[in-house]
């Protein structure tokens, strides 16, 4: 077998196509041509490693011998040789796309050792890319992106309960691409032509979230005018995503805990048993042991969730991700904008790195979408991006609930992030999580002019998380007293 690289020379003169393939014949497999057209059919039906052109070539153009070639799903490395060589043909072949110029007459053992350097070249790009995709299978599974340690036992724990039929509950901040986790083990799960249906359960209050799940008879309440195929049914044969799990009821819990254990459902309104098949996925960015320990979630349908435990990271965990998922919302949300891909200016990627992300994945495709409707120029600058990030700890709209994770930092004596330097957050003891909750949802309010949903979203919880703990810190009069103005009556 032949493992030489293969070189075409072009050239209408045949002392030139001659004398080279005869100094350049011991090292490489040579191929002449003496106009475009022969040199085009080599390059369609042979594996050309580097062309060596004349810029003229009778009544050919050694220039649209470049294009074409360069054009080829397997572009040869391109070398222009002429005898009328100038700065400005240079830069015009370079600018195409050719490896470099040369002018005649030829120095052959410069020729030679600039076509091994352009091989050299060449296979390092190869290299390159071989490494680069190695690396994203490994570190990025249908859609994850994650190249920091603490994505690596993720990434293994997803491919390996993906093929089973174990239930997962996956834990972490708003934001963190809990559903993403979701799908993806959906997707490797072996039937992945199934459906992965979702249920927001924070969305529904109890009585629509029973039959949104189950399903319900004609007649079976008020309003329930046909019979409904609940989500279960829908599932059947795939996978049941629950998100916000810890917002269901008691009355509800126990019922999801029948369906996980007996794999049987009973539509509101029938006590006909029905079998399903279904996988059941589970998230939730509340602390759920806590929860049992308060007696606010079942300890039996607790452990039934987690036969698996996935827990991701605040983004503020894994910031050598930020220039990868920038990198990755750039270019989706550009397209998604009708504008070209720019990349991040060299002020953009340090203020990003510097800041908390209090809103995780989530906040940066708002951030970086931001950037792409707003940059007038050729790269996302730091000033396109919003303001915000100039506030490392994310106080701008960054509001960080006090959740899993901000809740523990608390416990521990330190300060969760973004709440140092605002004094309209800042509790009267660095201890007292409920005054710190009390403090974080007033200034999301005012910030929102006491649109709740817009609070809800800036504090990373359901709107109904928000309304639930309103009510638990006897806020409901005091926050519409504080920040509810003529023009600012929204309850939505």
């Amino acid at each position: 077998m032949n493992d030489q690289a293969t070189v075409l020379i072009v050239d209408d003169e045949k002392h030139t196509r001659d004398g080279l393939r005869l100094s350049l014949e011991d090292d490489f497999d040579c191929y002449v041509a003496s106009n475009a057209a022969e040199a085009m059919e080599y390059l369609r039906n042979d594996h050309i490693d580097v062309m060596l052109t004349d810029l003229r070539l009778g009544e050919d153009d050694g220039m649209k011998l470049l294009d074409a070639a360069l054009a080829l799903p397997m572009p040869p490395v391109c070398i222009m040789m002429t005898a009328y060589g100038s700065v400005d043909t240079a830069v015009e072949a370079m600018r195409r796309g050719a490896y470099h110029f040369v002018t005649k007459p030829l120095n052959l053992d410069e020729v030679e050792i600039l076509i091994k350097r352009a091989l050299r070249s060449r296979s390092l790009e190869h290299e390159n890319v071989a490494l680069k995709q190695q690396v994203e299978r490994k570190f990025s599974i249908e859609g994850i992106l994650g190249q920091a340690e603490v994505m690596k036992p993720i990434i293994d724990t997803i491919q390996q309960v993906a093929p089973s039929r174990a239930t997962v509950l996956i834990e972490g901040e708003s934001g963190t691409g809990k559903e993403l986790v979701a799908r993806a083990i959906h997707n490797l799960s072996g039937r992945p032509k199934a459906n992965i249906v979702s249920v927001h359960c924070a969305a529904l209050s109890p009585q629509i979230l029973e039959s949104e799940l189950f399903g319900h008879e004609k007649g079976a309440f008020t309003g329930a005018q046909e019979r409904r195929i609940g989500r279960f049914e829908q599932a059947n044969g795939g996978t049941l995503f629950l998100d916000e799990i810890g917002e269901i009821d008691a009355s509800t819990q126990v019922k999801l805990l029948r369906a996980l254990g007996e794999q049987t459902i009973e539509r509101v309104g029938s006590s006909k048993p029905i079998s399903i098949d279904v996988r059941v996925i589970a998230a939730t960015n509340r602390d759920l042991a806590k929860m049992v320990e308060e007696g606010k979630f079942r300890e039996d349908l607790y452990w039934r969730l987690r036969v698996v435990t996935i827990q991701l990271p605040p983004l503020r965990a894994r910031k050598s991700d930020i220039s990868v998922l920038a990198d990755h919302f750039l270019k989706e949300l550009a397209k998604a904008n009708g504008k070209t891909y720019k990349p991040l200016g060299e002020d953009a990627l340090p203020a990003m790195m510097n800041y908390d992300w209090p809103g995780n994945i989530r906040e940066l495709r708002a951030a970086i979408e931001h950037g792409v409707v707003m940059s007038n120029s050729n790269r996302v600058m730091l000033k396109h991006l919003p303001s915000y990030l100039l506030n490392p700890h994310g106080l701008g709209i960054g509001l960080r609930a006090p959740s899993l994770i901000a809740a523990k930092d608390a416990a521990t004596g330190t300060a969760p992030a973004g709440a140092s330097s605002d004094p309209t957050i800042k509790p009267k003891s660095d201890l007292d999580i409920t005054e710190a909750e009390h403090h974080l949802i007033l200034t999301a309010l005012q910030r929102s002019g006491n649109n709740r949903t817009v609070a809800a979203e800036m504090l990373g919880m359901s709107r109904r998380t928000l309304q639930r703990k309103l009510k638990d810190l006897n806020m409901v009069r005091t926050h519409r007293r504080r920040v509810t103005t003529p023009a600012q009556t929204s309850d939505s």
